[in-house]
């Protein structure tokens, strides 16, 4: 289970929540109200005072290189610091065949430029690259915001199979038909109208 108790992200109240294991939280709010701001600070990507566990492990008791080797934030537009999607994998992985094949991806993309690649394609590799250490948490922001119906609903199943097999998943998704079909709960972010309150958090 991740539990976040009190997490202070810029522009929000602090924030607490938690999400069992095998569940997806999908984080709701308008533009602007610090959804991925949140799953960064989670990730431990950006500072922000607060305690975050995974399973009774604390956050602040692990190298910041291990809390993201469990805990992994996929960007809406992720970055690659190769040439190649193949050079930024684990060589040889033997889950990479089988990620690859579930989201209809063609090997030999792993070897094309990632400047040639289309949007759609990085995205969908990125998150071959994501899961191929099998992270507890999954940070999912926008995942499939460049998809068409088919790779979506892949990249749909291949979510749902993360979640049977035990691992979270906190989803960031302007599609409300798909929090509808991947998340167990919400949590809310929501600006104040009037008052001292700045913005407010609810789970729902």
């Amino acid at each position: 289970m991740l539990r976040v108790e009190r997490l202070q992200v810029a522009g929000l109240p602090p924030l607490s929540f938690e999400v069992p294991t095998g569940e997806c939280l999908a984080v709701e709010g308008a533009s602007g109200t610090g959804k991925t701001l949140l799953l960064r600070a989670i990730a431990d990507l950006d500072a922000a005072p607060g305690d975050v566990t995974l399973d009774g492990e604390e956050r602040r008791e692990m190298t910041p290189q291990e809390w993201r080797r469990r805990v992994r934030y996929c960007a809406a537009e992720p970055a690659w610091w190769c040439d190649t999607p193949r050079e930024c994998l684990a060589t040889g992985h033997p889950r990479i065949d089988r990620l690859m094949q579930s989201l209809d991806l063609d090997a030999v993309l792993l070897d094309q430029p990632v400047a040639t690649l289309s949007t759609g394609e990085r995205q969908r590799l990125a998150l071959v690259r994501a899961l191929l250490d099998e992270p507890k948490v999954l940070l999912l922001d926008e995942p499939t915001g460049a998809l068409d119906p088919q790779a979506t609903a892949l990249t749909e199943e291949l979510i749902r199979f993360q979640l049977l097999s035990g691992h979270s998943v906190l989803l960031v998704s302007h599609d409300e038909a798909q929090v509808e079909r991947l998340s167990h709960a919400r949590l809310l972010l929501s600006k104040a109208n009037g008052g001292d309150d700045g913005e407010r958090a609810r789970r729902s």
